[in-house]
């Protein structure tokens, strides 16, 4: 089974056990055991895999960190976790501040069960990083994050090759909070920036204050454009290895025959069904939405199954498109101007699936 494939297993083993999982000791057990496993070590080998790790550091006698990880003989990562819901922002963390700096331990790992956040010693040799490098988290993962834990396994690992990425990993991802930041909260300091390149009166502060609102919606949509484009490009690019994934949906032409029981797949509904696709991409395995065609509407289903619809598209209409959105199985018809307006239901389709996935 792939790495990916197995946190997804971790993760929805805890989401059912949730209300279960009350402390310290059943985090451990539900979910930061298996993790440690889905990595290539062995949680029930103490040459591999120490629980209650112990030193004594300067006057500190008899601490303990929750495990420590030997890599060929050699100890490699350190493990502290807090009880399933911490913030981990919020948390202590002495001991594995302190551990850290008089151990061979190159790595360390603060987790809560579900979020993974990576430590070293990027600022000063030694000594603990107060920010991590790289989060992990259980419940909202991608290929990408897949590729960066993919160092952390027992064959893979090797100390150099995750330094020389580790800093630039951690100044990336603090760059995309940061971005996310100012697409949520725009500073004024951005608002003047953009105002002096398209607005040649001058900057006073009811001039800030009208352009903020006009500057963020154009953020927007310049994010939602830039996406619906490159998706339009990687669906122009793939013709054949889509048609190959999903034989049933070709694209129609006006001299292509319909079939025999008169169901017709468009593009507009090829193209809303790979946009569902990428949206819910960071929610679960896209492998389990599929497309099912009909003559008054076209089904997008959660596993192939009719009585787990995320949405419908209405598009055989020539004047309206409309798109059905599910609640509780009561279906919403909501009218959308293109295709890509699918991008701004974002939280319905998250909503939906999440129901169905308890």
């Amino acid at each position: 089974m792939e790495l990916g494939d197995k946190l997804s297993s971790i993760a929805r083993r805890g989401q059912e056990q949730v209300g279960h999982i009350k402390n310290e000791e059943a985090t451990k057990t539900a979910l930061v055991m298996p993790f440690i496993g889905a990595l290539g070590y062995d949680p029930f080998d103490t040459r591999e895999v120490v629980p209650e790790f112990t030193a004594d550091v300067g006057t500190k006698k008899g601490e303990k960190v929750d495990y420590a990880i030997r890599t060929n003989g050699t100890l490699s990562i350190l493990v502290e976790c807090k009880p399933l819901g911490a913030d981990l922002s919020h948390v202590q963390y002495n001991q594995l501040y302190r551990y850290f700096a008089c151990t061979d331990a190159k790595f360390a790992i603060l987790t809560n069960g579900f979020e993974y956040r990576f430590y070293s010693d990027l600022d000063f040799e030694n000594k603990l990083d107060t920010r991590p490098f790289f989060t992990f988290d259980l419940a909202d993962f991608n290929d990408q994050d897949i590729d960066e834990l993919q160092k952390f396994t027992k064959p893979n690992f090797d100390v150099d090759a995750i330094l020389s990425t580790a800093n630039r990993l951690k100044y990336t991802n603090l760059a995309k909070r940061a971005i996310d930041e100012v697409f949520r909260e725009i500073p004024e300091e951005y608002v003047k920036f953009i105002v002096g390149k398209i607005y040649e009166g001058r900057q006073t502060r009811q001039v800030i204050e009208e352009f903020t609102p006009i500057i963020k919606e154009a953020g927007t949509l310049y994010v939602k454009e830039q996406v619906a484009q490159r998706l339009k490009g990687a669906l122009a690019s793939n013709d054949v290895e889509a048609a190959s994934a999903i034989p049933a949906l070709q694209t129609p032409s006006e001299e292509q025959p319909t079939d025999d029981d008169g169901i017709v797949t468009t593009q507009d509904e090829i193209d809303g069904y790979n946009i569902v696709r990428s949206i819910l991409a960071e929610q679960i395995d896209v492998g389990r939405i599929t497309m099912r065609d009909a003559k008054s509407y076209c089904a997008v289903l959660l596993d192939d199954n009719n009585r787990k619809p995320i949405c419908r598209f209405h598009f055989n209409a020539k004047s309206v498109m409309r798109v059905g959105f599910f609640q509780d199985k009561q279906e919403d018809r909501v009218e959308i101007a293109s295709v890509s307006d699918l991008f701004q239901h974002r939280e319905a389709l998250n909503a939906t699936v999440a129901e169905y996935l308890g």
